[in-house]
């Protein structure tokens, strides 16, 4: 009989969000993905050192995986670059690309706040993410 050996201190792989994004107008360029705790850096995550960044090719974005940090309370900011440039391109502060967060709140003027994009992490979950363009 074989004994499995008793990891001390062992913890939980970090959790996972799965994330489908819909409503991508083309399959160019890529999506750009930030994933933060912190309301201060939400949406532009460069902001946030311990934010995860990450880029999705287009054609892949239907179902990816973004791997927390840990537990706790996140939202997600995404950018399709359809140019592959590593940033979301503007005419006159208005997008002239795609761009959608958790949630899927009502955008007005501006971005979401956090709060209105905000989840709660504590195991493996999804968000379905809709692109919107404004030109």
């Amino acid at each position: 009989m074989a004994i499995l050996p008793l990891l001390i201190g062992a913890s939980a792989p970090p959790p996972t969000v799965e994330v489908s994004v819909t409503g991508l107008r083309s399959a160019k360029g890529q999506i750009l993905v930030c994933l933060t705790t912190n309301p201060k850096a939400f949406p532009d995550c460069s902001k946030d050192k311990t934010s995860v960044r990450m880029a999705v090719k287009a054609a892949d974005a239907g179902d990816f995986a973004v791997h927390a940090p840990a537990t706790g309370t996140y939202a997600i900011a995404v950018v399709h670059d359809e140019n592959s440039n590593n940033k979301m391109d503007v005419a006159i502060f208005v997008p002239k690309e795609g761009f959608g967060f958790s949630r899927n709140p009502a955008i007005t003027v501006g971005p979401p706040s956090f709060k209105s994009a905000s989840f709660a992490v504590a195991g493996d979950m999804r968000q379905s993410i809709k692109m919107k363009y404004m030109l």
